[in-house]
């Protein structure tokens, strides 16, 4: 058994051995070093003893005497705190992806770091050095962001991969949505534009994102282009690509009435694709809406379906939606009157037409609201027996997840304002949103919690790191974790 012995040396210190006894026989074992500071002594000494436990596995039976705690506040320095769990989980499900697979630590941690913390890349590479004890240098940001597209497929795929056995995805039905994305510039190119902007930045240019996700919101596939690209122009070569991509022979894609047009109808008949979008019933001729209005004769979620040159029409009349739409238009009426009654205010709006510069309310617009209050209408090229009306109205309206997913984007991953200006900078930021936005997504449809809570929670687990001051070592002291923090790294099958 090994011992810890204190000796006074020739010169009067105190010197700290680490001994054996054999035949009543002292022997010196490991001379620890000797002193005649108290401070340094207990150093020794805690050295002597951490040795014989690393060397030996031999441990007192004995508690050690405690020092003050003002010894102890002297003894132990704190240095600073990381998310280790927070890190570690987002870590775990991004092999769940099998994101490792591509052998880009950089990429991952910028992944990472969007969904906890997003910001520039240059925020980002301090946020993972100052919370997480990571580091990259802003030169490697700059030399290796461009590369990241090469990985693109890979990154698709196995994403599409978790949606097919995670969630059951199996090409039936997808759903297509586009948005804007502004940049804090003003000068255009031929990708940042100037067009229709869904943030209200019509003065900034812009790209348009086409985004495909599954019936629970989970996104398979996306596409950029240019900022003054029509929406409804858009849909096509991200659905035609994502076809012969995975080489599926048909599905039904889910879209908004943008997306309808007679040439796109032509073009999806002719890849034998299958699709439900949203009608414009105001376009209709007046004599057809008053054909739709009889019919449904105001009875709450009646349908009907009638053929057109657009595929079935399938109409509904709710008398929720009723009550919304009547409001609104008698506050439009309203506002028309007012501006009449003002001819010095005169403006283009609804239910005011004008002729000769003679302004009048629009008796006919007004007719036509009127007949179609409570009432939505949907094509499809479905036929009645291969889905109901019904079940075309519920997929449909299945299309709020798209819109959610780039709610994630736009607040939760902050996707926007982009502040790149070069074509393959543009693109890698893109798909290191999309790689997060993944992740959100299946931890929100794992857990059925937001994003936003899921990230608090594990954010209150923090590690505090502590140094010796007598050792040099430094400890990590991990925050306890609660049961409700339990339940979601159970529900996201993560052990820690």
């Amino acid at each position: 058994m090994l011992h810890i012995r204190s000796t006074k040396t020739a010169s009067g210190k105190t010197a700290i051995q680490i001994v054996r006894y054999e035949r009543r026989k002292t022997i010196v074992v490991k001379h620890c070093g000797s002193t005649d500071e108290k401070t340094e002594l207990k150093r020794l000494t805690e050295e002597a003893r951490e040795w014989i436990e690393k060397t030996s596995e031999q441990y007192s039976l004995f508690p050690q005497p405690e020092t003050s705690s003002i010894d102890q506040l002297k003894r132990y320095q704190y240095i600073g705190f990381r998310y280790g769990l927070l890190y570690e989980s987002l870590y775990e499900l991004c092999k769940r992806f099998k994101f490792h697979w591509i052998r880009n630590k950089l990429l991952l941690d910028l992944v990472i770091a969007r969904i906890v913390e997003p910001g520039s890349k240059l925020q980002s590479i301090e946020f993972l050095k100052d919370y997480i004890g990571i580091e990259h240098g802003r030169r490697e940001i700059y030399r290796a962001t461009p590369k990241f597209l090469a990985a693109r497929n890979t990154v698709e795929n196995k994403i599409l991969d978790i949606a097919q056995k995670e969630f059951n995805f199996d090409f039936s039905l997808v759903f297509y949505d586009v948005t804007t994305l502004y940049f804090e510039s003003f000068q255009e190119d031929e990708l940042r534009q100037c067009g229709f902007s869904k943030d209200n930045k019509f003065n900034q240019p812009q790209i348009v994102l086409g985004l495909l996700v599954t019936n629970k919101g989970f996104p398979i596939g996306y596409q950029i282009f240019e900022g003054k690209k029509f929406e409804g122009h858009t849909m096509l070569p991200v659905i035609k690509g994502f076809k012969q991509k995975h080489r599926i022979k048909t599905f039904t894609v889910v879209a908004d009435a943008a997306m309808i047009s007679a040439e796109s109808i032509k073009v999806l008949r002719s890849e034998k694709l299958q699709y439900i979008v949203g009608a414009r019933a105001a376009n209709l001729s007046l004599d057809y809406i008053k054909r739709i209005s009889a019919q449904l004769n105001k009875q709450d979620t009646k349908t009907i379906r009638l053929k057109t040159n657009l595929g079935d029409l399938v109409c509904e009349f709710s008398t929720r939606r009723f009550a919304k739409d009547n409001r609104e238009m008698e506050k439009g009426i309203v506002k028309a009157n007012n501006i009449l009654n003002n001819p010095g205010k005169i403006k283009r709006v609804k239910f005011i037409t004008s002729e000769n510069n003679t302004y009048t309310l629009n008796s006919s617009l007004i007719e036509k609201t009127e007949l179609l209050l409570g009432i939505k209408g949907y094509y499809t090229s479905l036929s009645e027996s291969e889905a109901s009306d019904q079940l075309i109205i519920e997929h449909y309206h299945n299309l709020w997840h798209v819109e959610q997913a780039f709610r994630i984007s736009k607040s939760d991953l902050q996707i926007r304002p982009i502040f790149h200006f070069k074509n393959k900078t543009i693109e890698a930021h893109i798909l290191i949103c999309f790689m997060a936005l993944a992740v959100c997504k299946y931890i929100e449809l794992k857990t059925g919690r937001s994003i936003k809570s899921c990230l608090k929670l594990l954010k209150s687990v923090t590690d505090a790191t502590l140094i010796d001051t007598f050792s040099g070592k430094k400890f990590v002291l991990r925050s306890q974790i609660n049961d409700e923090i339990q339940d979601l790294l159970k529900s996201l099958q993560i052990v820690v």
